[in-house]
């Protein structure tokens, strides 16, 4: 072993990393990219490890690379050590419950920006050997193209090869700052909305412009107008702000604003959909001792924003439960 790196014949154990990442994104300069390095140096670990093997492990093309015949063998042998090593290291520092490394988190914008970061800077006050690497987007997440270890989303996962945990049960709200309200009116139940502009979030090109409510156990749905769309859940909750219109939002991106009342829960007996947190990992595997604090503290944090949220009457306590 030397600073840190074990040697095995003539290329470093975080060579095969390396390897591992090329034939995923059969590409060098991709797999370079996700392993923020050089392309060089990508590029000097394929060739100690195909050195050190005597053979090729990828047939070179004009566009990009696929794996030999050599590589086809070797590759899987090579991941599944590889995976070995990481699930003896994990157990290790479960029982020593060691909180260190680095932490790829994706993050909605808009509550990642605005309410989370707080709590996450405290996370890495209180554990010093804690690194953060942050993926800011409300679009879905693919683990290995995006190299992230964990994300935080709206919904529970769909995909049965993912773990997760729930984080708590998110309400929505129909808000509207108090200068929109006082030019254009307040509603007191959907139709009225007809005649209000909507903030509206895209995602994939659908804009989400049909809204729904529930009041004494009765749905209504409004299909809603409005000049003012973004894929970006922080641009809608600042178009709010601004007293560009009303928008429904999850209560916990709007936390702040209607605790400081630079907004208004707007029509509170009439209540949009409410939503579930969550926070997702690729693989039992990626549940690390990091892992399972970020899961207590985003829990711990929550619930205290609901519950002050319940104490102010933005909230019913029914909600919350």
């Amino acid at each position: 072993m030397k600073d840190s790196l074990i040697i095995i014949d003539n290329m470093l154990l975080a060579d095969l990393d390396v390897i591992v990442k090329i034939a995923e994104c059969r590409s060098i300069t991709a797999a370079a990219t996700l392993l923020d390095m050089r392309v060089a140096t990508a590029s000097a670990a394929l060739k100690r490890v195909e050195k050190s093997l005597g053979a090729e492990l990828f047939v070179r093309t004009t566009r990009r690379l696929r794996l030999s015949a050599a590589g086809e063998r070797y590759l899987p042998q090579c991941q599944l050590a590889l995976e070995t090593l990481a699930q003896a290291r994990q157990n290790m520092q479960q029982e020593l419950d060691i909180i260190e490394g680095e932490l790829r988190l994706a993050l909605p914008s808009d509550l990642g920006r605005n309410i989370i970061s707080p709590w996450l800077d405290e996370l890495l006050a209180t554990h010093p050997k804690l690194s953060l690497r942050t993926n800011l987007s409300d679009s879905h997440i693919d683990f290995y193209r995006d190299a992230v270890d964990v994300a935080l989303r709206y919904g529970s996962p769909k995909d049965s090869s993912l773990y997760g945990f729930k984080i708590c049960t998110v309400p929505g709200v129909l808000c509207a700052s108090p200068d929109y309200l006082s030019r254009c009116g307040t509603p007191t139940q959907p139709q009225d909305l007809l005649s209000h502009n909507g903030l509206f979030y895209q995602l994939y090109d659908m804009t989400h412009d049909v809204w729904q409510f529930s009041h004494d156990g009765r749905s209504q749905k409004i299909k809603m107008s409005g000049n003012r769309a973004s894929n970006d859940g922080d641009q809608v909750r600042r178009w709010c702000i601004d007293g560009q219109g009303v928008a429904i939002k999850s209560c916990l991106d709007m936390s702040t604003d209607l605790l400081n009342k630079k907004v208004v829960n707007v029509m509170p007996d009439y209540r949009p959909k409410a939503s579930e947190l969550w926070l997702i990992c690729p693989s039992r595997q990626s549940i690390t001792p990091a892992v399972r604090l970020l899961r207590d503290t985003l829990q711990q944090h929550c619930a205290a924003l609901l519950k002050a949220l319940a104490s102010e009457g933005i909230l019913s306590q029914e909600q919350i439960r």
